[in-house]
């Protein structure tokens, strides 16, 4: 006997429908931000959104690509949109709402004049080789929290960068909003899930799962410490010299600032390449071991 398909999701596309849902809603309610395109990685997040809502919560999703975190020249116009898709798996997974505007609706004055400075963890990095990215972020990132007011709101470990400083915006606006994170799904050769996977033809997929193997090269070296993660990373990228490398770090989860040699404790070793057109991110966990000196100077300053 077939089971029951799930009930659509209520699509507001205004945010005056918008209110109306949320007024409606009862228990915690929980928020994912995406700009569509959903993939096995959002499924995991609307999974622990709704877990986190529990039985007598909501879950509301925005769709929305948001054109000020887009430079001239990037995928804005190709960037995938498929709203019947979107919402089936929204439906799936017991979420009740779907925020879905347009960008007249988001941005009804056209390019807003006050916008949100992510400061100095926003310019490194993805803030530096997509200028003005961040801003772009936490701005539609503070407006969505301010129109669908969630309890929380989960977002995923492969955007590192942006999840640290989501949680800033919050703990900085002493915003009640509790930050749920989802560790980043992968698909079976290891390539992170992204929207943006579907742009590679099947040679620049061959070529873009040299930063996964580079990332899993250099979490196997932190024993040895940050500069033999960093070493063990590079030597993978650069035996590659058709992918495009902006970046491979070792940096503070929580800030962004490169860790140095000597340093011990959690890390990210942090990722950005190109394969044909196609930019990519990525990330690892990795905890480091200091230098023995490092290590001798911390017993004896424990022993004093």
């Amino acid at each position: 006997m077939s089971q029951p398909e799930a009930s659509l999701p209520v699509l507001a596309r205004t945010t005056a429908e918008l209110r109306a849902v949320r007024d409606g809603m009862a228990g915690p309610v929980v928020l994912v931000p995406t700009m569509g395109a959903l993939h096995a990685g959002h499924r995991a997040l609307l999974r622990a959104a709704r877990a986190a809502a529990g039985p007598t919560g909501s879950v509301i999703v925005s769709i929305f690509v948001n054109p000020l975190q887009f430079r001239p020249g990037e995928d804005l116009d190709r960037y995938p949109r498929t709203l019947d898709d979107d919402l089936a798996m929204c439906a799936a997974e017991g979420a009740q709402a779907v925020f879905a505007p347009s960008a007249a609706e988001m941005y009804p004055a056209g390019q807003p004049e006050v916008t949100v400075d992510p400061g100095p963890m926003g310019r490194v990095f993805e803030g530096q080789f997509r200028p003005g990215f961040f801003g772009g972020v936490l701005t539609v990132v503070l407006k969505l929290f301010h129109l669908t007011r969630p309890d929380a709101a989960v977002f995923g470990e492969k955007d590192a960068q942006q999840l640290a400083l989501v949680r800033r915006l919050v703990s900085d606006t002493n915003l009640e909003i509790a930050i749920e994170s989802v560790p980043t799904a992968r698909d079976a050769d290891g390539l992170a899930t992204s929207s943006r996977n579907r742009y590679l033809s099947v040679a620049e997929r061959d070529l873009a799962l040299t930063m996964p193997r580079a990332l899993r090269a250099g979490q196997r070296a932190a024993a040895q410490g940050a500069q033999a993660v960093l070493t063990a990373a590079q030597e993978i990228l650069d035996g590659e010299p058709a992918l495009a490398v902006d970046y491979v770090a070792i940096v503070d989860p929580r800030t962004f600032t490169p860790i140095g040699s000597g340093q011990a404790g959690p890390a990210l070793i942090v990722a950005a390449v190109t394969a044909g057109t196609t930019r990519l991110i990525d990330n690892l966990a990795v905890l480091l071991a200091g230098r023995p000196e490092s290590r001798r100077r911390t017993r004896d300053a424990a022993d004093r």
